[in-house]
């Protein structure tokens, strides 16, 4: 049900259908109740009001009976009281409470300064008004429709309407001639305009009224307002500057920003607040304007305009003033007159289509008028002496999510962050680069799509954001009509440069930019670019926000030049990458992994696109990497690209690139290496490494890549070992190259337990690797080394070999190596007996190792916490260890003498419990593993694992015999180690000493045949 009374009185239903109310008492009665709805209207009231002086005796009746036809005919609940009637309505179906209700709301944003959102609400409630009022309350409704009129035209002047405003103005005075406020509000429009002199003539008259009819003078206001008109030249004291507008949304996170623009307005007369379309700069210069007293601020909105020339017109309108109103000075004068000795907060928004007359307008203001400041926003810097530039950066990861999740939520109430969302949302904000327009337009898109559709569309950024605000300026109503508009502002040569730029992935330096993309005076079109906000430097690289370059990229291709320029790049960092791959293995390796780090999404990108688009060019990139890649740990990253590649080229290499094709099919293989050589899932993939090794055999000279010699050895394992005589003949004269042979000539006696042999070759290499620089080769020298000085009690050298390596190691920034050789230090402190020391190593491996994903060392490190648990006596403790270490370990060549340590480990710590029948079954399944491996060291410690069970069923002299078998297997014995001393002792507490001396002396006499048929002898074929 609706009522109206502001005119001619109506009920309606809910459909919209009038109801007859009856005569003229009927209607007064119900304008009584109508008044106060929902409060008791006293029966006295009602009477006097219905039926004036003289009521009928019977009036109480009579007025009954009326309440009761009112209630027939609306079909609504008037309460029957003991003192009155109360009529039950909700407040807004009556059309006068709604109008109090939003003129009361109205005032209360002017009085706050909102002049627009006051406008509108103001104007919605005198909307409310068909005619006059038909109520006993007539009168003071009129009051409140004329204050609401008055507060209207208040605001829509401080809003620059004046113009509008006389004729309604003239027409309201004429005919309410003796309210001072509408006389008021009149000589202030008509000031603003720059009509002083029939501004002081309505003051003029109105006194001459007052005086005629009142006998009194116009109110103290009144006359200031008039003296203030008199002192004025029609300018300075008439100006009713435009606020900022209303914002109807959150605003979320840029306090560090926001601070820093009050700090920078409050300390410079120039603030220019800068970023790329839709990063946010208006909607930031609003907050920061709002915090300004409001008559100090004047909000200047520019992008609407077409021609700079327009730019004085458009700010003397914004201050209140009539563009035209003086013929004899131009709108520059006009505007140093106004505002000479005005103090002003002045803001210029959307500079860069204007940014020229920007300027120019902004010196001459600064320079006469020094109570200005101006802060402007743009995509580009105006160029002033003075000027004080805020950069606005994307919002930042959490702030971000935020404002997504706000707007979210304003489209879809029940939207909520749960985990998956989250991850989804953070990526999308990545993706949009933290642009708020991006982001806000992206969550309006939540209407239709899951938040999993929108992050699978983003590929098509521009199509999936192109339906914004329909009330938006159009160049912020889709991404791609903002990126646009940065785009038409360029110059030929600019978009030439733009475009070409997005064949770069992760920046370029201005030597790659000129090399690329072949222009002239790229250094100065890269600062214009930057300075348009286009683009962005860090660190001597220039950057395109990724929303940014994907448009520019778009024009790439409908320019034609995609290919050509793809070609330019991919042939630039070939070019790079050659010439850093010698420098990888010298001194100066530090220097250029970092060279070649900083470049690594270019690479990335010039190797993506040689990979379809030139064979050749994707062989010698990957070739020239491969090195870099092994030091940095992203090899197996490239095994499915390289096995692509193989794919395209065939079985046999390029003419003069054999070397090349060989790398190549040894970085398909590493994928397949992480399982062990007779497993199904590795079976098929062993045809790239017999490429590589087929080429490698035809091979009869020194090679031209050396570090094929180890990438070899490193990926086929033992197991594969290399024809000796063509490796030899493939061994360089360089320094490297000879260190890289002897480090090759110590792997071999140290696999076939010759260790004093094999210290002696890595001495060797250690020294020729000094003379090149190479940390890593001295880091993989200081290791075995470390190791063999361990085995034979020396401990402080073994740990002053590590602490070396780990100093090497550290200089190339090597997470995973730096794991492993925390626990081959942590391996010697467990043979000092410092637990403690050994534990807290363990577990710094343990934590480098999951952060860069190497599940290896990852076990590693578990397998030695586990140790350090068990031989501190806690069994329960030690086997979580080793069961997660297991679940961590992956099952390759170089991965199965840990899966062995950590079977043999758990066969330990279960004879510790006395279950022998389980410690067997480890035991079974870790001599599986070392009889598979056959590598000397390997078959040791899994005879050193099967004494301990020997002594656990009682039969001391056998476990004496495999000890001393693992002594002749390795070489030599491990001093210090725990678990064999433990083994020993209990060997000797059953048959005495000269029975295990004699058992012992017998096992180090085997030779390795004769070893491996006293292994076999304990081989259960159920443990493979």
């Amino acid at each position: 049900m609706q009522f109206t009374i502001l005119g001619p009185m109506e009920a309606r239903t809910a459909a919209g259908e009038p109801l007859e109310l009856g005569g003229a008492r009927l209607q007064l009665l119900l304008g009584l109740l109508l008044e106060d709805v929902g409060k008791v209207v006293s029966t006295q009231r009602l009477i006097e009001e219905v039926y004036g002086d003289e009521p009928p005796a019977s009036a109480a009746n009579a007025l009954q009976s009326q309440i009761s036809r009112l209630r027939r005919r609306l079909g609504v609940t008037i309460e029957s009281l003991p003192h009155g009637y109360r009529l039950d309505v909700d407040p807004d179906a009556i059309d006068a409470h709604r109008f109090e209700r939003l003129a009361r709301q109205g005032r209360e944003l002017l009085a706050h300064g909102d002049h627009r959102r006051a406008v509108a609400l103001l104007r919605e409630a005198l909307a409310l008004w068909r005619g006059q009022a038909r109520t006993p309350a007539a009168v003071r409704l009129e009051e409140l429709r004329l204050a609401a009129l008055e507060d209207r035209i208040e605001a829509e002047l401080a809003l620059g309407e004046s113009t509008a405003l006389v004729a309604e103005l003239r027409q309201l005075v004429a005919a309410h001639p003796l309210r001072e406020q509408l006389c008021a509000l009149l000589m202030r429009a008509l000031h603003a305009c720059g009509r002083r002199a029939e501004a002081l003539s309505v003051y003029a008259e109105l006194r001459a009224t007052l005086a005629e009819e009142l006998g009194t003078d116009p109110s103290a206001e009144l006359s200031g307002l008039h003296q203030e008109l008199l002192r004025s030249d029609g300018l300075a004291g008439g100006i009713t500057p435009r606020g900022v507008p209303a914002q109807f949304t959150s605003f979320v996170g840029r306090d560090e920003e926001l601070h820093r623009i009050r700090e920078l307005v409050a300390s410079a007369r120039l603030v220019t607040l800068i970023g790329p379309g839709g990063v946010g700069k208006t909607r930031l210069a609003v907050e920061a304007a709002s915090r300004e007293r409001a008559d100090d601020v004047c909000f200047v909105e520019l992008a609407p305009l077409e021609d700079g020339r327009q730019i004085h017109a458009t700010v003397l309108t914004a201050l209140g003033l009539r563009p035209g109103a003086d013929g004899a000075r131009g709108p520059e004068e006009r505007l140093v007159t106004a505002l000479a000795e005005r103090r002003l907060l002045l803001v210029l928004d959307n500079c860069e289509h204007v940014v020229e007359d920007t300027a120019q307008l902004a010196r001459r203001l600064l320079g006469a008028c020094p109570g200005v400041r101006i802060l402007c926003t743009g995509r580009e810097a105006l160029g002033l002496t003075g000027e004080a530039l805020c950069p606005l950066p994307p919002l930042e990861r959490r702030s971000a999510v935020q404002l997504f999740t706000d707007r979210a939520v304003a489209v879809s109430p029940g939207f909520a962050l749960d985990a998956e969302r989250a991850a989804l949302v953070e990526w999308m904000c990545t993706a949009l680069d933290g642009m708020p327009l991006a982001l806000e337009l992206a969550a309006a898109r939540l209407r239709t799509l899951s938040v999993q559709d929108i992050a699978a569309r983003l590929d098509d950024r521009f199509k999936l954001l192109s339906r914004g605000d329909r009330t938006a300026d159009p160049r912020h109503r889709t991404l791609r009509s903002v990126v646009e508009w940065s785009w038409d502002l360029l110059d030929a040569d600019e978009r030439a440069l733009a475009r070409r730029l997005t064949v770069f992935a992760g920046g370029a330096t201005l030597a790659a930019a000129e090399a690329v993309c072949a222009l002239p005076d790229t250094e100065q079109l890269l600062d214009s670019l930057v300075g348009k906000s286009l683009a962005e430097t860090r660190e001597g690289r220039v950057t395109m926000f990724e929303t940014v370059r994907a448009f520019c990229a778009e024009q790439l291709v409908h320019a034609g030049e995609q290919e050509t320029f793809r070609r330019a790049h991919a042939g630039h960092f070939l070019q790079l990458a050659e010439r850093a791959e010698p420098w990888l293995r010298r001194s100066e390796q530090v220097q250029w992994l970092a060279v070649l780090g900083a470049e690594q999404g270019n690479l990335e990108a010039a190797l993506r696109w040689s990979l379809t688009a030139d064979q050749n060019t994707a062989l010698r990139l990957m070739a020239e990497l491969t090195w870099y890649w092994w030091l940095r740990g992203l090899t197996v990253e490239h095994a499915t690209p390289a096995a692509a590649l193989l794919t395209a080229l065939g079985d046999s290499p390029p003419p003069g690139l054999d070397e090349e094709y060989a790398l190549c099919a040894l970085n398909a293989h590493t994928q397949w290496a992480l399982k062990p050589s007779g497993s199904p899932a590795a079976q098929p993939q062993q045809q790239w490494l017999d490429r590589a090794d087929a080429v490698l055999l035809g091979i009869d000279r020194p090679l031209r890549r050396p570090i094929l010699t180890v990438l070899r050895a490193l990926i086929a394992g033992p197991g594969r070992a290399a024809d000796e005589d063509t490796r030899r003949r493939q061994i360089g004269a360089d320094p490297w190259s000879r260190a890289v042979g002897l480090m090759g000539d110590g792997f071999q006696p140290w696999f076939g337990g010759q260790p004093e042999k094999a210290e002696a070759q890595f001495a060797s290499a250690l020294a020729h690797f000094r003379q090149t620089g190479d940390r890593w080769g001295m880091a993989n020298c200081f290791d075995p080394l470390a190791m063999f000085a361990d085995w034979r009690g020396d401990h402080e050298q073994a740990l002053a070999h590590l602490d070396e390596a780990m100093v090497l190691v550290g200089q190339l920034d090597a997470p995973e190596e730096m794991a492993g050789l925390l626990c081959h230090r942590a391996d010697a402190l467990l043979h000092c007996g410092d637990f403690e020391r050994a534990g807290a190593d363990y577990g710094r491996a343990a934590e480098l190792a999951r952060r860069v994903g190497s599940s290896d060392k990852v076990a590693l490190a578990q397998l030695g916490l586990g140790d350090v648990q068990r031989l501190r006596g806690d069994m329960a403790g030690a086997r979580q260890w080793y069961e997660r270490g297991l679940a961590s370990c992956k099952d390759h060549w170089f991965g199965g003498a840990l899966i062995q340590r950590l079977h043999t480990a758990l066969a330990r710590a279960a004879e510790a419990d006395g279950r022998a029948a389980e410690a067997r079954s480890f035991h079974q399944q870790a001599l599986h593993t070392a009889l598979d491996m056959r590598t000397p060291a390997d078959l040791a410690q899994a005879a050193e694992g099967l004494a301990g069970l020997a002594v656990l069923e009682g039969e001391g002299e056998h476990a004496a015999l495999l000890l001393g078998a693992a002594v002749s297997l390795r070489g030599m014995a491990v001093a210090g180690d725990p678990d064999v001393a433990r083994t020993a002792a209990a060997a000797r507490a059953h048959t005495g000493e000269a029975a295990y001396t004699h058992a012992h002396t017998r096992g180090r006499a085997l030779t390795l045949p004769q070893a491996l048929t006293l292994l076999h002898g304990h081989h259960t074929p159920a443990a493979t």
